[in-house]
């Protein structure tokens, strides 16, 4: 409310007037980065996988860091000076483009997105042990819809103060206040739960080829395996600006402070990861340690019920399936005497088995598989918060519920605003013969956020999930992800890009993202049972597995009546593929002159604000700074932060502890324990110091920063014609400013050729 006073233009709602520092974006990326839907897929997926995987993601390093120090992508379309990610696509393709892929990526946002509510709720209720309904005025209130109509109000009021402005300085404290709340669940887990006794025996116990801990033996892992290993590599350069738009994207003072932040944020992203990786770990020893049976007994027991009430409308057959789930003892395992666990027989199993046979005798084949798929989805996805309230102790419930809240409100206000802002600036605007004038921009803007917010609310209260999240959002965003890779790379980067491989693409990869959402979200119901009805499932069978067989076991693809057998991220990579492969065919083909970056870009004679980038020449001193992307713009403080990061980064987490590791297993493989200190060691220890160091650092910074900042705004001159809007492959902003120039330097090269004329022959 107090930011509400510096509010005097667009660019101040869409960007923040564009003068942060980097620390208070940093440090509110921070809050941005703990999510409840970040936590609960987190804990889905490792819940299957353990943490034998991340070994592998240590691939991805070597590009973080390179893209990080050079800021690729993030530092050319800050060049651009673009507030939405639709300005930046009129200025380098045209209107019609701008118009559409807007529509796209924001219906490919709002799909994806509009589950996170409901996950919000849903935790809540589980975690505060909420009643289904309750009565309000002689009202029976469903207490989920109550929920999620809370948890938008509190974004869409935030963003109806000031938009980016208010959701940066917001989120800047909630990050100051995060850190000493991670600091305290850290500290109690690692009380709570023995590493040597309990948790590394419980990661340990895994059948041959799906282990937690060792990374040589996980050939049998499915979805979560070293197929999205690679595909995060491919996607991490790919996509780099695929989601990139207005907020902190483009409110930093300049292209150098934008890559700063970002360069920091690795530092901040130390914090969140130490909560998630002991959240993930105390959540898996709990359900599967003999130590804590009674304990898990009851989180299976109660998650199942509250899915019960949601999924099965008869009290009849609600109290049956409930009672032969309750009727389940506790599942002692014993470590190095019992069978190790796996994916398909774990302590989750009989569970899981009661139910599938129970909603199928209450719904038939069909209609119970799709019952099952949801049941088995809300299991997974509802752990973190029964496991949680079961977990802590009087006081921890509450600061945890804080800790929760901060995450919601940062996150939902950050997506809905996202997409408010790309239909608005990219859909809505272009249709306007006249710019509106701030004020009307500035509602237009607002009303768009209240009704992207009851689209949530719908989507929340009648879409139903029936995958793990990430593959669900993988496949949601496919419509916009499949084919805009090209489309923003070559965008930025490339003078060869037209208007006709643009829209190829983006057109491309829709298609191709209905057709995937279409035939997972109606599988088990409506396309299995077709196919077996024509008598085609045995055919197809066939034809899956042989095609997926040189990747066995890595991908693997047999007909399933349950789940479809190509997996969201498999899907998806097939798109991408397709997708580049049309964008570079038909631009070649279309393309007739080649595409003005110096202009799009402000460099040479465009570059009005004096952002140059440094020429250096070659030397092996020379040559490392252009490793890190140091220029004439670093201080000494940033070439100490740009080192660090990279000694940090690279030759501690990538040489040492991924290629040293590598080089040493080769030579002498590691017994499972030792994979177990390595963990601790390198994602907990190391980690925490760096946490403890940045919670102090990230502190002071954001809120020298934060004064900073609303001095600037105090100060700040703003321009009624920095609105976003775009004439003529130029942002209205610089029309006028680029016009003089190129007539001065027309001016310049004539009078240069009066006084020096051509040689003649």
């Amino acid at each position: 409310m107090y930011s509400r006073r510096y509010l005097r233009g667009v660019a101040d709602f869409l960007a923040a007037g564009r003068i942060c520092g980097r620390y208070v974006i940093s440090v509110g990326d921070v809050a941005n980065a703990l999510s409840i839907i970040g936590l609960v897929a987190y804990v889905e997926v490792h819940y299957k996988t353990g943490f034998a995987l991340a070994f592998w993601q240590n691939l991805t390093a070597p590009l973080g860091i390179v893209m990080g120090l050079l800021g690729y992508c993030t530092y050319r379309f800050r060049e651009t000076k673009a507030m939405s990610l639709g300005q930046f696509l009129e200025m380098r393709y045209n209107r019609t483009l701008r118009i559409f892929a807007a529509a796209l990526r924001s219906l490919s946002e709002m799909l994806a997105n509009m589950i996170m509510p409901a996950v919000a709720a849903r935790f809540f209720i589980y975690f505060l042990d909420l009643p289904r309904s309750f009565n309000f005025l002689g009202i029976q209130m469903p207490t989920f819809m109550v929920v999620v109509i809370i948890c938008l109000s509190l974004a869409i009021t935030n963003i109806c103060m000031g938009g980016t402005m208010t959701m940066i300085i917001t989120d800047a404290v909630q990050g100051m206040f995060c850190f000493p709340l991670i600091v305290i669940f850290v500290v109690f887990i690692l009380y709570k739960f023995s590493w040597t006794q309990e948790i590394i025996p419980v990661m340990a116990d895994r059948v041959p080829g799906e282990s937690f801990l060792n990374p040589y033996d996980i050939a049998n892992l499915r979805d979560f395996n070293l197929f999205l290993v690679a595909l995060t590599i491919f996607t991490s350069v790919f996509h780099r600006a695929s989601w990139i738009g207005a907020g902190t994207s483009t409110a930093a003072k300049s292209p150098h402070e934008q890559k700063m932040a970002g360069l920091l944020g690795t530092w901040r992203n130390s914090v969140v990861a130490i909560l998630y990786v002991l959240i993930g770990v105390a959540i898996i020893t709990l359900l599967n340690h003999r130590n804590w049976a009674p304990e898990a007994k009851v989180v299976r027991d109660n998650i199942s019920v509250r899915i019960a009430e949601e999924l099965v409308d008869n009290p009849v057959e609600r109290e049956i399936l409930t009672s032969r789930i309750k009727a389940i003892p506790e599942q002692y395992h014993e470590i190095g005497v019992d069978e190790p666990l796996s994916q398909t027989k774990n302590l989750d199993t009989p569970l899981l088995q009661t139910a599938h046979e129970t909603l199928k005798e209450f719904n038939g084949e069909n209609e119970g598989n799709a019952k099952f798929q949801q049941f088995r989805t809300l299991f997974h996805q509802m752990m973190l918060g029964m496991s949680m309230r079961e977990l802590l102790p009087t006081g921890l419930l509450g600061l945890f519920c804080l800790l929760m809240v901060l995450a919601m409100v940062s996150t939902d206000d950050s997506r809905i605003f996202s997409a408010a802002i790309t239909l608005t600036q990219d859909v809505i605007m272009p249709f306007f013969k006249r710019p509106l004038t701030p004020k009307q921009h500035v509602l237009a803007l607002r009303l768009v956020s209240i009704g992207i917010g009851v689209f949530f609310l719908i989507g929340s209260v009648f879409m139903a999930q029936l995958d793990y999240i990430n593959l669900f959002v993988t496949l949601m965003t496919t419509m916009w992800m499949g084919g805009c890779g090209p489309v923003m790379i070559f965008g930025l980067y490339s003078r060869f890009g037209t208007t006709a491989g643009a829209f190829v693409s983006l057109i491309t990869g829709m298609i191709m993202g209905f057709v995937g959402i279409f035939v997972q979200r109606n599988w088990a119901d409506v396309v299995y049972p077709w196919i077996d009805k024509m008598g085609w499932v045995g055919p197809l069978d066939q034809f899956l597995q042989m095609v997926s067989k040189p990747f066995n076991p890595i991908v693997v693809w047999k007909m399933d009546a349950v789940k479809f057998p190509i997996n969201s991220y498999e899907f998806y990579f097939l798109t991408m593929m397709i997708t580049l492969f049309l964008y570079c065919v038909v631009s070649w083909l279309t393309m007739k002159e080649p595409f003005n970056l110096d202009r799009m870009l402000h460099r040479g004679i465009y570059n009005v604000d004096g952002h140059n980038k440094e020429r250096l020449e070659w030397s092996l001193r020379t040559v490392f700074s252009k490793l890190l992307g140091i220029t004439k713009e670093y201080t000494k403080g940033d070439r100490f932060i740009a080192w660090a990061f990279f000694l940090y980064s690279f030759v501690y987490s990538f040489i040492l502890c991924f290629v040293g590791v590598i080089i040493w297993n080769a030579v002498s493989p590691w017994p499972v324990k030792w994979w177990g200190r390595y963990f601790f060691i390198v994602y907990l220890l190391v980690p925490g110091i760096m946490a403890a160091i940045s919670t102090v650092w990230f502190g002071v910074g954001g809120m020298i920063d934060m004064v900073q900042l609303f001095r600037d705004l105090k100060n700040r001159v703003n321009d009624p014609l920095d609105d976003g809007s775009v004439v003529g492959n130029i942002s209205r902003a610089d029309l006028a400013k680029f016009e003089e120039l190129e007539r001065e330097h027309e001016e310049a090269m004539d009078l240069l050729e009066t006084q020096n004329p051509p040689d003649q022959f």
